[in-house]
């Protein structure tokens, strides 16, 4: 499952881990475990931490590695400010 790195606008990091999936609803960005075998994020999906878009910077997604490796290349997803 992927780990998303979460930029503040104050420069905070917060990693957001358990989520595969995010998406905005209303002031909220909310980042989403969705369920097994699930594409899309439905009402199966569980949230798993919710931050207000306006204080986002930037969202990093990486790849889970296996145990004892680097982690795999992510991608970066800067958000207007």
């Amino acid at each position: 499952m992927p780990t998303f790195e979460v930029i503040l606008r104050d420069r905070t990091v917060e990693t957001v881990d358990g989520a595969d999936a995010y998406q905005q609803e209303g002031p909220m960005t909310t980042f989403f475990r969705r369920g097994d075998g699930r594409e899309v994020i439905d009402s199966w999906s569980t949230r798993v931490a919710s931050f207000r878009t306006a204080d986002l910077l930037v969202i990093r997604r990486s790849e889970a590695a296996a145990a004892g490796t680097a982690p795999a290349g992510g991608r970066v997803h800067a958000l207007a400010g």
